[in-house]
């Protein structure tokens, strides 16, 4: 028996417009009416999430960065927080900088009005695009390196997939277990998007942790998805669901694959048939 469905955004929940289709809103509303505990498990920062799911008139778990912050929307409370150490975060940005990169930086100051931290305009051709020219949520420093807020949740890179993925070896290899990171590439705003965090923050440690604090276990855990940030949840999950448009690596590791895909409400298409609903 499943208990909780924990739900990508963008390219699962979302269709390439960016709305939540009519029968995937109605299939969650469905699904919490019938004490199933849904989660959105997402890279996106907390308040871009919340606003996407404004319309789903019941309180929501949201699973933001990747899982670096877990909030309930009924108040914003904070259940889990991971954020990067700060020395280990300024050794990143030194070693993206050697390379001519230009990150942005995603910070817990959801109360402060601001998500986003950068060192140039926020329309700057170093951001690739990553951050709209209507972006308001955002403060701007002269210099990462003299950052003393501790609350850093995520650095992110944008560019082509080759830089990023070199990028992300180099990592791994030079600092082994100071990061977790991914590089997603089933996006539209740029080719490809390098993501590095706490090395415990990713959405299927965080997802296991909140299952825990409700008596769930990974055996009653749906999961779905369609990029690489979801490759652990998918693969670890009771039932692990990749999107008909999903990567391959996603694919390659779930259990099931949609018969159809973001556009078309796979989703709900998906969830009705596997809880009989």
């Amino acid at each position: 028996m499943y208990r909780l469905i924990a739900i990508d955004l963008d390219g699962t929940l979302l269709d390439d417009k960016k709305t939540i289709p009519e029968e995937n809103s109605r299939i969650i509303c469905e699904m919490i009416d019938k004490g199933y505990e849904v989660v959105i498990a997402t890279g996106r920062r907390y308040w871009s999430a919340k606003q996407f799911i404004k319309d789903i008139d019941s309180p929501l778990i949201i699973l933001a960065n990747n899982g670096n912050i877990v909030r309930e929307t009924k108040n914003d409370e904070i259940i889990i927080k991971k954020y990067l150490d700060l020395e280990d975060f300024k050794m990143l940005i030194k070693a993206g900088k050697k390379r001519g990169l230009s990150p942005i930086v995603h910070v817990d100051n959801y109360d402060e009005g601001y998500d986003i931290i950068i060192e140039m305009d926020k329309t700057h051709k170093g951001y690739n695009n990553y951050l709209s020219p209507d972006e308001k949520r955002y403060r701007r420093v002269e210099n990462y390196l003299e950052l003393d807020d501790g609350k850093i949740l995520a650095v992110i890179y944008a560019g082509n997939k080759k830089d990023m993925e070199s990028f992300y070896f180099d990592i791994n290899e030079r600092y082994p277990k100071k990061y977790n990171s991914h590089v997603m590439e089933n996006i539209q705003v740029t080719e490809a998007l390098l993501e590095i965090m706490n090395p415990l923050g990713c959405k299927w440690l965080s997802l296991q942790e909140y299952a825990k604090q409700k008596g769930i276990k990974d055996s009653e855990i749906i999961a779905i998805g369609d990029d690489n940030n979801d490759i652990q949840m998918i693969k670890n999950a009771g039932c692990g669901i990749a999107m008909k448009n999903a990567s391959e690596q996603v694919k390659k590791v779930a259990d099931i694959i949609t018969e159809k895909d973001n556009n078309e409400s796979g989703l709900a298409f998906e969830l009705r048939r596997v809880l009989k609903i």
